[in-house]
């Protein structure tokens, strides 16, 4: 029998649905990994790219998207971090940032955690791969809601809800990369569980995934990047 899949867990904070007033979270650094982090983006050659990208636009701006964008083969960036392959990268961040590469790799312990090291998308059917085991769910649209940060930024929830499948397949699947209208995505964040408003007060798990074509140093190599 298989083992219930890990599920994303973390500090209770206020959410926004769509369409309602605007609270803030309770913790002001709660999302900062969405800044914190480096990724292949050509947001200096576009101002208003740069502005989504850092959590601030308008909700007229904002269109809901399909699987597709998410298309492919995914793998977990957090054996790369157990096994020493982003240490480079800590040292990196280190540098150009406000913490030690050690206080760096503690934070991505708890934002990179997760047992499913693999994900495939293909069409409306999403496979969680667990120490190699398949666990499948066929999910369709549940749209979007918007959370808002104390620092005054916001970030966009895209949502799936399982129609059919493995029953070990998680409830809801939630996709966060920084955009907030239809585009092909090159990494995310995913948060899954089987309780849609508890999922959307997670902040300080972030299971992320790269393409699995990439080796472990291209994967380092794009998160230093830029």
């Amino acid at each position: 029998m298989q083992r219930a899949f890990l599920t994303t867990t973390g500090a209770i904070t206020i959410h926004l649905m769509l369409g309602l007033a605007v609270p803030a979270l309770a913790e002001s650094g709660s999302h900062d990994h969405d800044h914190d982090h480096n990724h292949s983006h050509d947001h200096s050659q576009n101002p208003a790219s740069t502005d989504i990208y850092n959590g601030y636009f308008d909700a007229d701006q904002i269109e809901d998207r399909s699987l597709t964008d998410w298309a492919g083969d995914w793998q977990s960036v957090y054996p790369l971090l157990k096994d020493g392959t982003l240490d480079a990268v800590m040292q990196h961040k280190a540098e150009h940032g406000a913490k030690s590469a050690e206080e760096y790799t503690q934070y991505y312990e708890i934002g990179y955690a997760t047992d499913v090291d693999r994900i495939t998308i293909d069409g409306s059917t999403v496979t969680f791969f667990r120490e190699g085991e398949p666990v499948q769910g066929e999910y369709m649209s549940g749209g979007y809601e918007v959370l808002t940060y104390e620092a005054g930024n916001r970030g966009v929830r895209f949502i799936f809800e399982k129609a059919s499948g493995d029953a070990e397949a998680p409830g809801f699947i939630q996709f966060s990369d920084h955009r907030i209208a239809p585009a092909e995505s090159d990494h995310y964040h995913l948060y899954w569980g089987d309780d849609r408003a508890e999922l959307l007060s997670e902040v300080t798990n972030w299971p992320t995934y790269y393409p699995s074509q990439l080796s472990a140093d291209n994967v380092a190599q794009e998160m230093m990047a830029h």
